[in-house]
């Protein structure tokens, strides 16, 4: 027994340093694209997910998912039959994905969120019930911010959700161009401390 709870030990302890060092090595090769050298914390994660319906949930779509920090809570929420479909264009964190997360519901995709609308269709799906976004709208090239926002409000159902944290409020600026209700909110236990906004796409 004490030998397989080393093992046990020791195997966590290299699937942690793999997936830190996949962080790292994706964060210097395209800083630009990756919103913090910290994945979120546990907090951040809870009060970002917090206002979703999963039982209405039949697809989630996440940018620039890293190595997954959201990914594995959001498969624990979602129903049996749901789909997450995760979108960056960082081949090593797409690479990583699939190697680590072996659910059937589960599939990470090499390509931008630009595309969003394409990249949901060509996985047999009409339309996403939230995205989610740690993208870090305040450095992203010119136009990339905009063409987000607006791909993301066409693919959304109505009544779905455009979840974004980030340390800026960049994001809100480009979400209040489609969004017209958008709840905001704070998270200090992250590092850094972040800020929260939940545009939602209503029917009227």
């Amino acid at each position: 027994m004490v030998l397989s709870g080393s093992r046990g030990f020791r195997r966590k302890t290299a699937d942690y340093l793999d997936q830190w060092g996949v962080f790292l090595k994706g964060f210097i090769e395209h800083p630009r694209m990756v919103g913090s050298i910290i994945p979120s914390s546990r907090f951040t994660i809870r009060k970002m997910l917090e206002p979703v319906d999963w039982d209405s949930c039949d697809l989630f779509v996440e940018y620039g998912p890293g190595v997954g920090t959201f990914c594995h809570p959001v498969l624990e929420r979602m129903r049996s039959d749901a789909a997450l479909l995760v979108i960056d264009t960082n081949p090593l964190y797409v690479d990583y994905l699939n190697r680590t997360i072996r659910d059937s519901r589960f599939t990470a995709v090499l390509g931008s969120a630009e595309d969003v609308e394409a990249i949901v269709a060509d996985h047999g799906h009409k339309h996403a019930d939230y995205v989610l976004s740690g993208l870090p709208f305040s450095t992203l090239p010119d136009g990339v911010g905009a063409n987000i926002a607006a791909a993301t409000h066409r693919v959304l159902r109505e009544g779905g959700g455009f979840l974004v944290y980030q340390f800026s409020t960049a994001a809100r600026d480009f979400m209040a161009k489609h969004f017209a209700r958008i709840d905001s909110g704070f998270e200090l236990w992250n590092v850094l401390p972040c800020k929260l906004f939940w545009g939602w796409k209503d029917g009227r």
